[in-house]
């Protein structure tokens, strides 16, 4: 069996993270999450209040101004995937770094 390399490796998570973000997702569930449920069923769901990040580019799962819904859920996940791995390789080469000195 062939070693694969390491940038391979992160490449194929990558290229797998982004068609699971950019395609699979439109296809998750549109029922409500459990503590919505729960919010339904005991009686307080009228009483919750939209979120400070409501009017957001990025609210409801979607990107304000791309009109079909199928492209505006695929566009957000990419965008999460991006901004994940950004964030992640900046914190493992600070922290890289940071063991070698």
């Amino acid at each position: 069996m062939e070693k694969v390399s390491n940038k391979k490796f992160y490449i194929g998570g990558l290229l797998v993270s982004l068609v699971l973000a950019g395609f699979v997702s439109f296809y998750a569930s549109s029922h409500p999450d459990g503590l919505e449920k729960v919010a339904e069923e005991v009686g307080f769901l009228e009483t919750a209040k939209d979120p400070a990040t409501a009017g957001s580019a990025l609210a409801d799962y979607g990107v304000a101004g791309v009109e079909n819904e199928r492209a505006s859920v695929g566009v957000a996940g990419v965008i999460g995937v991006a901004a994940t791995g950004v964030v992640a390789t900046g914190l493992f080469i600070y922290l890289g770094k940071r063991k070698k000195s």
